[in-house]
């Protein structure tokens, strides 16, 4: 008897490369629905939030779409969640653009803010520092190289895990002028600020590996 696939939703909120998200997840042996219908979302195995353009605009699209209720209510019950780039970058508390800070779905503290680096967009392909029990970059070298598209990021990791009975989250780091967050492992709560979709065979793998968690 064959495993079932297992069904992902990428949750279209206006803000996302839903379709390169879809034949990326179908490449690597997911049942993809694209769509924003509420019990959809919340009865797949995983969700998939991607995201392009501005922090305060993907905001206003995910809230008007009920994004955050979605995303909110399904960690709530340890259901996997996986943030794409600007996807990644709302699950902060806030994001600064242009003077103007927004509220993020604050599942993480830290800021968006501009990228420090002498040539801005962060545009291309770039290696990345993963913890060595990553399960996310599971199987990956570490000289892989996944593709980033971004000016603004998160700089510093705020959240500390003091109680040795829950396990901290796994940071990965990359480099653009100052470090940046590039992924986060936490629970059921997985996100990158690059594009496993536009990754070639390493962001194949990477998908592959958030779907043997779900």
């Amino acid at each position: 008897m064959t495993e079932r696939a297992r069904k992902v939703v990428v949750f279209d909120y206006g803000f996302g490369n839903v379709r390169s998200a879809e034949r990326a997840l179908a490449r690597v042996g997911a049942d993809v629905e694209i769509t924003r219908d509420y019990d959809t979302a919340m009865n797949a195995d995983g969700l998939l939030v991607p995201g392009v353009g501005a922090f305060a605009a993907c905001m206003r699209g995910l809230r008007r779409a009920r994004g955050d209720w979605v995303v909110g209510r399904r960690l709530s019950g340890g259901r996997p969640v996986m943030g794409i780039c600007v996807g990644m970058q709302i699950l902060f508390a806030r994001g600064i653009e242009h003077g103007e800070e927004t509220e993020g779905l604050d599942e993480w503290p830290g800021t968006v803010a501009p990228l420090r680096a002498p040539v801005v967009p962060h545009m291309g392909w770039n290696t990345v520092r993963a913890p060595a029990d990553s399960r996310l970059f599971a199987g990956l070298d570490a000289d892989a190289r996944y593709y980033f598209v971004h000016s603004y990021a998160v700089r510093t990791w705020d959240l500390e895990t003091a109680n040795p009975g829950i396990r901290a989250p796994k940071v990965t780091w990359a480099e653009h002028g100052d470090p940046f967050v590039a992924a986060v492992e936490n629970g059921p709560l997985w996100a990158t600020q690059f594009h496993p979709e536009k990754s070639g065979d390493a962001g194949a793998q990477l998908l592959t590996n958030w779907l043997a968690t779900l």
